[in-house]
């Protein structure tokens, strides 16, 4: 067994299996573990992907929401164990890989139509 194997085989361990099917565009539901103290909590982070990176064990989104007024984005590594859950809220209908041109809309010009043809 090579050194390749090895780190695939490790890699194979970590990865989770209870994640849905994730698209550009899509609505989601983050939930993150935040430790408190010496107590953990899950605080949820809904919010539009806009961008999907990597692939296997290094696969990251890309969640934005608008938050008082002020756009945040946050990037979460998706089979991390800080990551409780990712639930799909609503399917969107996008043209593109990535939606960076959404920083710069404001308002009713950042909604995305609704797409029925995947399930949630």
């Amino acid at each position: 067994m090579n050194a390749q194997e090895i780190i695939r085989s490790i890699e194979g361990e970590q990865l989770k299996s209870n994640l849905p099917d994730i698209y550009v565009g899509d609505t989601v539901k983050v939930g993150v573990k935040i430790k408190e103290g010496d107590k953990y909590r899950v605080q949820p982070y809904e919010g539009v992907v806009i961008a999907k990176r990597n692939g296997g064990i290094n696969e990251t989104i890309t969640v934005r929401r608008v938050f008082q007024g002020v756009g945040v984005e946050r990037v979460f590594l998706v089979h991390s164990p800080r990551i409780d859950s990712i639930k799909v809220m609503r399917r969107g209908k996008v043209r593109r890989a990535k939606l960076y041109y959404l920083r710069q809309r404001v308002g009713k010009a950042t909604r995305i139509k609704q797409r029925f043809d995947r399930a949630l």
